[in-house]
């Protein structure tokens, strides 16, 4: 199992929404870094921190899992999607995604600020300056630091996280 931040503008599709969806594709993602990693790396049973971006303040707002592996993102190929690509044709796409489903959100938002501050989070990806990536690798520690100052324990996700 690995872990994961995806970042989501709330107005554009927050945590709230994935609860009340069930699961959703992880669709719109138009960077070749990201495209790499829904396509290659990211799994069914990875874990996902759910973050809210562009919003005040940003933060770790909830828990996914990652029910299906790298797909086709679908937007690529509807000319009404704002991720409609012309350039990609279905027997070549260009763009993929993964599906998620909800698992829960974190009593308190962990704050961006809160994670910059904290020793033990520092190095993580979405604190280092210049990142910007909306799909990014979580260490183990790193994301089981953020379900506790969250107000949740990892154990409360059925059975760990460790598998």
């Amino acid at each position: 199992m690995r872990y994961w931040l995806f970042k989501s503008e709330p107005d554009a599709y927050s945590v709230d929404d994935l609860a009340e969806d069930g699961t959703a594709g992880w669709d719109g993602v138009r960077n070749y870094q990201a495209r790499n990693l829904l396509r290659d790396e990211i799994q069914p049973g990875d874990l996902v921190l759910f973050y809210h971006s562009n919003a005040k303040p940003p933060g770790v707002v909830g828990v996914a899992e990652v029910v299906r592996g790298g797909h086709p993102d679908p937007t690529q190929f509807d000319p009404a999607s704002p991720g409609y690509d012309p350039k990609s044709r279905p027997e070549a796409p260009r763009w993929y995604q993964v599906e998620i489903a909800f698992r829960a959100r974190l009593p308190q938002m962990v704050t961006l600020q809160q994670i910059k501050e904290d020793p033990e989070l520092r190095e993580m990806m979405v604190a280092r300056r210049g990142v910007r990536l909306s799909v990014q690798p979580v260490e183990r520690a790193h994301f089981e630091r953020v379900l506790r100052l969250g107000g949740l324990s990892p154990e409360a996700l059925g059975g760990g996280t460790g598998r």
